[in-house]
């Protein structure tokens, strides 16, 4: 699957995608591979912060738990519901159905911090 051109992406393997500046984040296709088949998605609720590069949620895989890092600092302005009852949503579109929060960012200046696709294909692929 090629990375998204349009998203931004972390070093713990998180996307960014600005919709208005607001931000939606997910994990990626390369870090839903390595885990394996998701189990179990644990989010924060609306209202919440989330502080860059701190942890916000988690996944559980058939292998491992691993913890989910905020690229960005800011308030979880919507959660996807849809992972509580379908984590595998994670495994099947993790760029489209499987977004897990939407951030209203407190410090955009974050965003410059974060990786292009080609960039982000580079430390994964090492390309």
């Amino acid at each position: 699957m090629s990375t998204p051109k349009d998203l931004r992406y972390s070093e713990e393997h998180e996307w960014v995608k600005d919709e208005n500046g607001n931000y939606r984040i997910g994990i990626t296709h390369f870090a839903q591979s390595e885990l394996g088949d998701i189990v179990f998605v644990e989010l924060p609720a609306v209202g919440d912060e989330v502080k860059s590069d701190e942890p916000f949620g988690s996944v559980e895989s058939v292998k491992t738990v691993s913890e989910l890092y905020a690229p960005i600092s800011g308030k979880v302005l919507e959660v996807n519901e849809e992972l509580e009852d379908s984590p595998e949503l994670v495994n099947e579109s993790p760029y489209e159905g499987a977004w897990m929060i939407v951030v209203e960012a407190s410090d955009k200046a974050e965003l410059d911090e974060l990786m292009s696709a080609e960039e982000y294909d580079k430390m994964t692929v090492g390309e």
